[in-house]
């Protein structure tokens, strides 16, 4: 029982894919049927039994459904693409001048169609090229 608990602890500790949930429950399992007072023989038969039909059986149907956003999530400058952002410094693609804030950090922004976009023009990041967003004028969807 105390091995199921600090497999349920690593587990949770871990980006281990319930693999070690998997054990812990059949850890779980075989401490049920050795309080039951059965030998160790049907204890590791048992341990085995529901280990392979939790691994294979269930942790598939858990990690489908609990871990397919995982890869989704976008972080750090991924998370910046389809942003909204606000010009601070009117971007002119001529001068290579221009910048623009988005969730609350100013960066250099250039315009992806090489117009001109002026102070307080609303902007959405299309892509981060290095240091500096490339933006587009930000289009309001009045869907009707």
């Amino acid at each position: 029982m105390g091995l199921a608990i600090i497999l349920f602890i690593a587990e949770i500790m871990t980006p281990g894919g319930f693999v070690l949930a998997c054990l812990g429950i059949s850890c779980l399992a075989s401490g049920f049927i050795s309080y039951l007072g059965f030998g160790v023989t049907i204890q590791l038969l048992i341990f085995s039994i529901a280990s392979l039909t939790l691994f294979f059986g269930i942790r598939p149907f858990f990690s489908k459904y609990f871990l397919q956003s995982a890869g989704k999530i976008k972080t750090n400058i991924d998370a910046l693409v389809e942003k909204i952002g606000m010009v601070s410094e009117r971007i002119e693609p001529a001068t290579g001048k221009g910048r623009v804030i988005v969730g609350g950090e100013d960066w250099k922004g250039i315009s992806v169609s090489d117009e001109v976009i002026n102070v307080g023009s609303k902007v959405t990041v299309v892509r981060v090229d290095g240091a500096k967003l490339v933006v587009k004028e930000h289009q309001i969807n009045r869907g009707g």
